[in-house]
């Protein structure tokens, strides 16, 4: 299962159904669960543990030093989730000591070609990120989010669960659950209906998210006042609640609210 051309460190952790092609190569003390395919010229180095069913594409880079001039190889982590596909020329840097000590990649997730993560990222599970992404250091993306091709995302910005950010788009402030944005500077374009609907609601209840949705970020009055009283009308809904959760969490760039086609 390991082609001869392989660089294998002593001190590995390798699966005995693990496949690791031509020209890899792989650190002491990286870890390769069951199943986890190599396809050929990748480099895996650092305190890095690819879950079961993995599979890496030519010329990736995973676990090495991150890009941060604070760094001074100290012992920090890479985790890819299980059965989680990571495709040509991608890089995913290791987390650092200043930051959370992990840079973490859910499982079932698609990180196309090219794509770049920084140090102490966190992605959930199922999350879809397209060609030529670059996601700053801190970044956090919730599950099953997605992510336009070209789209860059600033140091510590937040994507909730569900959100779409279209291609080509700058994301310096966070983006809520479920919502769709798109720009040079990302606007909201309103919620993700779709994948709503795919995770079962039915219309009644997608009617009040959505309901939820207009007021607070088109409704009268200080943005704060309606996140209060959103918090008591759709009280009962757990999807508004998330949104409401998420907007509560503390943030270092705030909360994205401008609406396309606002003047403002």
């Amino acid at each position: 299962m390991i082609h001869p051309t392989a660089l294998i460190e002593a001190g590995a952790t390798i699966a005995p159904d693990a496949k690791i092609g031509p020209f890899c190569t792989v650190g002491r003390d990286v870890v390769l669960d069951a199943g986890v395919e190599l396809v050929s010229h990748v480099a895996i180095s650092g305190r890095t543990r690819v879950g079961a069913g993995a599979k890496i594409f030519p010329f990736c880079t995973i676990g090495l030093e991150p890009q941060d001039l604070k760094y001074k190889g100290e012992e920090t982590e890479t985790v890819i989730g299980p059965r989680t596909q990571i495709r040509e020329h991608a890089s995913i840097h290791r987390g650092t000591v200043t930051g959370s000590g992990i840079t973490r990649i859910g499982a079932d997730c698609l990180l196309m070609a090219t794509v770049h993560v920084a140090h102490d990222c966190v992605l959930g599970d199922g999350v879809i990120i397209s060609n030529n992404v670059a996601l700053g250091g801190h970044v956090e993306i919730g599950d099953r989010a997605v992510i336009g091709g070209n789209a860059a995302l600033l140091q510590f910005t937040r994507v909730g669960t569900g959100a779409m950010v279209g291609g080509l788009t700058g994301v310096t402030r966070d983006v809520i659950p479920y919502a769709r944005v798109f720009g040079t500077r990302a606007e909201l374009l309103g919620l993700n209906l779709i994948g709503l609907k795919r995770r079962g609601l039915e219309k009644a209840a997608l009617a009040e998210v959505n309901n939820a949705y207009k007021f607070l970020f088109c409704g009268p009055g200080v943005f704060a006042a309606r996140v209060a009283e959103a918090g008591e009308t759709y009280k009962d809904n757990e999807h508004v609640r998330e949104i409401l959760a998420f907007i509560a969490t503390p943030s270092k760039h705030g909360i994205l609210t401008n609406v396309a086609g606002d003047e403002e």
